[in-house]
């Protein structure tokens, strides 16, 4: 039976971030179109704003309804996702957000293609896109539960038609409209969700949250080789929720590394506290008699992914229902567009205009990233319909980012100069061959190394086999780039076999000949490592706003390190 009180919650807090999101980009109007302006929203997201944007951005669909479903299936121990995201973010600010606003980049892969090359940082787009649309895809799937229990209609209706309300929103505007609905979103989840906590703790349907009676905590024991399992996904969600565009854009527009670096700590503790509710919600579904509710059954298999929505209906006043559900869902639908917005905005600048068309124009690169939010958007939804577990969404999403992109982030920010296009290369083809090789029997692909405790029974890995493949991505990165670099500096190799041209010694250059990389409004100096030259926009130093901050690393014996 249709809920028209939760429907017309939906459709109040969609107008509501609808309004305000168009009511921002029309604020930003005389700032022109610029793709800065659209990716960065001009880096002058202040502090308030940007601590209230970087936590709604992580605390969104799969945030709290993925908290809630994993609570309810296998207890809070299991619950790793909110808390793991929310120390990375931490992590994050101590040692990324400064570094990384100081040199001015636009995009997380900046650094990476500035190092490695265009076509060698283009390739580590990949990762990142996957997990970006995977998120994208936990956010759809997530408001596609919601309105799938309000509207009581299929969940592949539900997500396509949520598609198509967060495609539309994003195309309105850039990040500064982001920023404002995210300000919004924020204010929704926690009136939404803490309203829910005690009307539906006092249903008569819901039993005592007493361990004794309720086992909502979970438990693991101690001679269980699934310890090995929860290690690992610990250090996933810590090292592997930091490479994402969809945080660095929040650093990068931030107006200053200080403010970058104290949103990454605020939203940090922002994402622990709004995991609070989500997880008592799930616990107090736990406790609850289904069979008492007007659902009917205890929520089995594809229902559980449900058990947030299914909480607010049920068990909760009808006026509840009314802000629960439809503050819910227009949370949901506002970070869905921060995701995808990150996505499409690597792909216009780092692939489309870096690599494919230097020339093209602010307009050109902005019609791209359009495009590719629709595409992108198409993608989540697919995947968002195949795979009906929003927490495992939530944690897939971050497995090839912890993989490939956590060494070469960390490496590239930190240890610049130990690194070149060789160990990138090979430390991309190494990582992703070994975690495939690792096996994932939730989406089919069968474990062909077995590691100790591998349970033949499940096809389950219970050793920790995601961070053994980052610390193989992690040492063939160093090992495969110092061992080229010896031989060829060293002359045992020449250099006519330098491939990626990482050490051609190449004649003194001034600063008119030097070799950039295009940037929107600006350039950096650029050693270009498995790629064509493209002629930049500066002229000089002066010209040039990174010029001050970037050295061109030297290898011995004068020879240029092209990385």
């Amino acid at each position: 039976m249709l809920n028209i009180p939760g429907l017309c919650g939906i459709v109040v807090f969609y107008l509501l971030i609808l309004g305000i999101g168009v009511y921002a980009a029309w604020k930003r109007r005389a700032k022109g179109s610029t793709s800065d302006e659209v990716m960065l929203a001009g880096r002058s997201i202040g502090p308030v704003i940007g601590i209230l944007t970087m936590t709604a951005t992580w605390v969104g669909g799969g945030y709290i309804n993925g908290s809630a479903e994993k609570v309810f299936d296998m207890g809070l121990i299991w619950c790793q996702a909110p808390f793991g995201y929310a120390i990375s973010l931490a992590i994050g600010g101590a040692f990324f957000a400064v570094p990384m606003r100081k040199a001015g980049y636009v995009t997380m892969l900046d650094p990476l293609q500035n190092t490695f090359g265009r076509r060698m940082g283009g390739l580590l787009y990949f990762p990142a896109l996957l997990g970006e649309t995977f998120w994208s895809a936990a956010i759809l799937s997530a408001l596609g539960s919601t309105l799938a229990v309000i509207l009581n209609i299929g969940n592949e209706i539900s997500i396509l038609v949520s598609a198509a309300i967060a495609v539309t929103y994003t195309l309105f505007g850039g990040l500064y409209s982001v920023a404002f609905t995210d300000v919004i979103q924020l204010f929704c989840i926690f009136m939404g969700l803490w309203l829910t906590v005690p009307f539906a703790y006092t249903h008569e349907a819901v039993g005592s949250l007493s361990l004794n009676e309720t086992d909502w905590l979970g438990s693991i024991e101690s001679t269980s080789p699934e310890w090995g399992q929860w290690i690992d996904y610990w250090l996933l969600l810590i090292c592997g929720g930091i490479p994402w565009q969809v945080y660095f854009q929040r650093v990068l527009s931030s107006k200053s590394p200080r403010h970058a670096q104290m949103l990454s700590y605020s939203a940090s503790f922002g994402c622990i506290l709004s995991a609070v509710p989500a997880c008592i919600i799930g616990a107090i579904a736990k406790a609850t008699d289904w069979s008492a509710t007007g659902f009917g059954h205890y929520p089995e298999g594809y229902e559980k992914k449900l058990v947030l929505p299914l909480v607010m209906q049920y068990l909760t006043p009808v006026w509840v229902t009314f802000l629960g559900l439809g503050a819910v869902s227009a949370a949901v639908m506002s970070s869905a567009d921060s995701s995808v917005l990150s996505a499409s905005s690597m792909f216009a600048r780092n692939i489309y205009k870096n690599v494919f068309r230097p020339q093209a124009s602010d307009r050109e690169v902005i019609w791209v990233m359009r495009a590719a939010i629709v595409v992108v958007a198409i993608i989540a939804s697919t995947i968002g319909i195949l795979i009906h577990s929003i927490y495992y969404l939530f944690k897939l999403c971050g497995d090839l980012v912890f993989v490939i992109l956590f060494p070469q982030l960390l490496m590239v920010v930190h240890f610049r100069e130990h690194v070149n296009t060789y160990g990138s290369f090979m430390a991309f083809c190494l990582g992703f061959i070994v975690r495939l090789l690792g096996g994932e029997p939730y989406i089919g692909v069968p474990a062909v190394i077995h590691y100790p405790l591998f349970d033949v029974e499940k096809g389950q890995q219970n050793f920790p086999f995601r961070t053994v493949s980052m610390l193989v991505s992690l040492a063939s990165l160093i090992i495969f780039s110092v061992i080229p670099k010896l031989l060829f500096t060293k002359g045992i190799i020449s250099d006519r076999f330098d491939v990626f041209e990482c050490f051609k010694a190449l004649p003194p250059k001034t600063c008119d000949d030097t070799e950039e990389l295009a940037t929107d409004n600006s350039t950096y100096h650029h050693n270009l490592a498995f790629s064509k030259p493209v002629e930049g926009n500066a002229k000089s130093p002066h010209d040039n706003p990174l010029a001050a901050t970037y050295t061109e690393p030297q290898a011995p014996n004068g020879v240029v390190n092209k990385v």
